[in-house]
């Protein structure tokens, strides 16, 4: 499909999704961010859904200002993924061993490691940059700054909640490494902290939804969470490149007799802020729930625990100010999915599936998402599929 194009107060709201399929909370949000003084545009991704602050799903165009509640308190998270040179035919027949050897490997949940990663010790990973990345860590927000040795220590970590990693195959048997998380407990606390500073402001006052507070340039507010943003969303990437490295260590121990080689990694941010220049004017784009798709850009777009992924090349559509869809996207809150299924309908629904299938992850239920095929026959303006993945091993916190 193409676009509709909804009225709103101060731009036109571009969606890639069926209006009436889109919760009123949702509508109502959009509304809202379309009385920005400082917007240009806005984009709905296929995935759009209600969410804390701003809307999940949501490309935000400003000129000379930023929304951090817009970007999510998950500043950076992402997806990572690379294809293997294994095959369906090098797996063994039980994948509980190599599924408990990736959550030995990779801390989950609320766990980190028992001291910071070395990242010279990771087999592949660029060592180059973390003196200085750790460095401007004494520059961020004093209210954090005493998170810095659990930051060291969740680096390399998984987290819970929608974040995974995962053992896929794509539709001619290959064997691909994918993964999803962010910035960890140090992000959140940046985020947090900053939309709090911004709900503060004079000039956030008379908005018609203080959660849409915004910083706006030439001021130190803004300088100072231009700072802390870019530093979590190096965060997230750094996490994911660990993190992936980890998991491919695990694949060559495991698969020694096999001498694994992978390609390039792909990875893409879908919670961010970026620089970005459309119809003359530099604007900062705000994603949250949506990856870049730029021309010829890969891209990560997964669905749920039991169903599929997709890697993506991106169409280039300004429109849509270049974006694409972060995943499937929630058609149901996480405590709706708790009272509505039980862990039968779990195991039922991730059958064939190497998983957690008890009651802490109920919420993360395929049938809680949106079906994935559906979301991606929504944007076939915005990307084109490279691949179409199934996972055979999924790593929930």
């Amino acid at each position: 499909m193409s676009y509709v194009e909804i009225p709103g107060a101060k731009v036109p709201i571009r969606m890639w999704a069926d209006p009436a399929t889109v919760e009123d909370q949702a509508m109502r949000q959009l509304q809202n961010v379309a009385t920005l003084p400082w917007i240009k545009g806005l984009a709905v991704m296929p995935d759009v859904h209600f969410g804390k602050g701003a809307t999940v799903g949501s490309v935000i165009a400003m000129e000379g200002a930023v929304c951090p509640a817009a970007v999510g308190v998950d500043i950076g998270c992402g997806m990572s993924a690379v294809r293997t040179s294994l095959t369906a035919n090098d797996l063994p027949g039980d994948l509980s061993r190599l599924r408990a050897r990736i959550e030995e490997a990779i801390p989950v949940g609320r766990a980190m490691h028992d001291e910071a990663v070395d990242p010279g010790r990771v087999h592949g990973l660029p060592t180059s940059g973390w003196d200085d990345f750790w460095g401007r860590f004494d520059t961020v927000a004093d209210a954090v700054r005493f998170r810095r040795d659990r930051a060291l220590k969740q680096m390399g970590t998984l987290g819970s909640g929608n974040h995974f990693v995962e053992f896929c195959l794509d539709e001619s048997g290959a064997v691909w490494l994918m993964l999803h998380s962010g910035s960890r407990n140090i992000g959140k606390e940046l985020a947090d902290h900053h939309i709090e500073e911004a709900r503060k402001l004079p000039h956030n006052q008379g908005l018609v939804d203080r959660d849409l507070a915004v910083f706006i340039a030439d001021t130190p507010q803004m300088a100072a969470y231009r700072n802390d943003l870019f530093w979590a969303q190096e965060y997230a990437k750094r996490n994911r490149a660990i993190m992936m490295g980890l998991f491919q260590d695990v694949v060559r121990r495991e698969f020694r007799k096999a001498k694994v080689t992978f390609d390039p990694v792909i990875s893409c941010h879908h919670n961010y802020v970026s620089e970005e220049r459309y119809e003359g004017m530099d604007l900062l784009v705000t994603r949250k729930g949506a990856i870049r798709a730029g021309s010829g850009d890969y891209g990560i777009i997964p669905g749920s625990m039991g169903t599929g992924s997709y890697i993506v090349k991106g169409l280039g559509n300004e429109r849509s100010f270049n974006s694409a869809s972060h995943g499937a996207g929630r058609r149901m809150s996480r405590n709706a999915a708790k009272k509505r299924f039980s862990t039968q309908d779990l195991e039922e629904q991730t059958r064939g599936v190497e998983c957690r299938k008890d009651a802490g992850v109920v919420d993360e239920i395929p049938a809680a998402y949106k079906p994935i095929e559906q979301v991606i026959e929504q944007q076939r303006d915005l990307v084109e599929v490279v691949a179409k993945l199934k996972q055979v091993i999924c790593v929930k916190g």
